[in-house]
């Protein structure tokens, strides 16, 4: 009875399992797959509370930032329920190293590059501000032939500043760059005039790259034909050619304006009704010739060109070319007051004498002025004010040659330097002297200056 119930038993439970795999085996491998377990168990779940019992944050080697005693460290954090959205983290705060760079400043203006920044310390204490008046003066010299002289040296020297010796202090053999004003005079004779219109072509061979030119004109009144432009430019020989003239010729001088010596329009018994219109005024005499006034305004005209050199910078040799006879009338600058801006400026006056006044005797007497009569020759008071140099020439080819010999003179001579004893407020006239330890040697250089405040700039 035994083994019959547990055949029975066994029976029913292999029916069971039958049907088990058969209700499986009629199911889709999805629901099977979905069904299988899975190999690995489930991790538990991510808290956000951090470590239990630990609210602060920990840092490495300081432990929990956490008050001790407090009693919310103690609590545990739960776990959000699933339904609800975690809470967004807080954005974390920038550390002061890891702080965004602040927006960059503008560029500095070029007025805030050039000032001084302020000195502080020890600066301010070791650092002086001295005045001085450093004057500088070209010199030239030559032998008793006329020949430069090279090869001094600055113990050869001896400057004096109102007859008190003044040390040097500069030295130079150093070619200078020129700033070169040409002035020329229309007012010449047409003969001599178109000899100077020939001979302008040949300026620009006697400038080197380095320099600078400007070009004037005079009549009855300076002319500016072009400022200052390079020397070896194509500006410059276009200007030269647009500057030529025709000259002048001398007028015929005629009684009271009338060639026949007829001034009086009208007569009653022999004389003139008014008697300032006839010949000879009130006496009524004929022959009474009247010369016609020439113009020559050759102070006006270097008192222009030295308007436009002072602009020049200080490192350059200031020169003032004047190619004209040296007569003077009609200007409303005077010889004093030309000379003195010159010397003011450090501007040196040179030229070529052209016309009457280059002829050998009468060139030297043109140099003598009779009162109340036009100046035949003012140009070499010029040249020797501002130590400045003057060639005679009348033929083309000697004026062409003049040229290069004046400008290589101005370029190369000796520069000496020296700091003045008197002082730097006072603007009254300094006389300089130098002289050279050397026999039968011509020194040429200027009688002096006048102080500038744009030597203390």
């Amino acid at each position: 009875m035994k083994h019959r119930v547990g055949a029975i038993a066994v029976s029913m439970l292999l029916s069971a399992g039958i049907a088990l795999n058969l209700t499986e085996a009629q199911q889709p491998a999805g629901a099977q797959q979905q069904k299988q377990p899975s190999a690995v168990p489930d991790a538990p779940t991510p808290q956000s509370g951090g470590l239990p019992g630990i609210m602060g944050q920990i840092a490495p080697g300081k432990g929990d930032s956490q008050v001790p005693g407090d009693n919310s460290s103690s609590q545990t954090a739960q776990p959000p329920a699933a339904a609800e959205q975690p809470e967004e983290p807080p954005a974390p705060q920038q550390q002061p190293s890891q702080a965004a760079p602040a927006e960059a400043p503008p560029p500095p203006t070029a007025e805030e590059q050039n000032q001084t920044p302020p000195e502080t310390g020890e600066e301010a204490l070791t650092k002086y501000v001295v005045n001085v008046n450093f004057v500088e003066v070209p010199v030239t010299v030559r032998d008793s032939k006329g020949a430069p002289v090279a090869g001094l040296t600055w113990r050869d020297f001896r400057v004096y500043e109102n007859n008190v010796y003044v040390p040097l202090r500069v030295f130079s053999v150093d070619p200078a760059p020129l700033s070169v004003a040409f002035v020329i005079d229309q007012t010449l004779p047409s003969n001599v005039m178109d000899r100077v219109n020939q001979s302008l072509g040949s300026i620009q061979g006697a400038l080197t790259p380095y320099d600078e030119a400007a070009v004037f004109t005079y009549t009855n009144g300076p002319k500016e034909w072009t400022g200052f432009t390079g020397a070896q430019s194509q500006r410059l020989p276009a200007v030269l050619s647009l500057a030529q003239a025709t000259g002048s010729d001398a007028l015929v001088p005629v009684a009271e304006g009338n060639p026949l010596g007829n001034a009086c329009p009208i007569y009653k018994n022999g004389d003139c009704v008014d008697p300032n219109i006839q010949p000879g005024r009130s006496t009524g005499q004929n022959g009474v010739l009247a010369t016609p006034k020439e113009i020559h305004t050759l102070n006006d005209a270097i008192l222009a060109a030295a308007k436009e050199l002072s602009t020049r910078p200080k490192e350059r040799r200031r020169i003032i070319y004047v190619i004209s006879d040296g007569k003077e009338y009609g200007s409303k600058a005077t010889w004093k007051e030309v000379v003195r801006y010159l010397q003011t400026n450090k501007i040196a006056v040179y030229g070529t004498l052209v016309g009457d006044s280059a002829r050998w005797g009468e060139g030297w007497l043109d140099r003598f002025h009779l009162p109340f009569q036009m100046y035949d020759n003012i140009l070499y008071k010029y040249t020797a004010a501002t130590g400045g140099d003057l060639d005679a020439q009348n033929g083309v080819n000697g004026i062409e040659k003049s040229y290069a010999a004046v400008a290589s003179l101005a370029r190369n001579q000796y520069t000496l330097g020296y700091l003045s004893h008197e002082s730097i407020y006072d603007g009254k006239f300094r006389n300089i002297t130098v002289l050279v330890d050397r026999p039968n040697l011509v020194v040429t250089a200027k009688q002096g200056y006048y102080p500038s405040a744009q030597d203390y700039r």
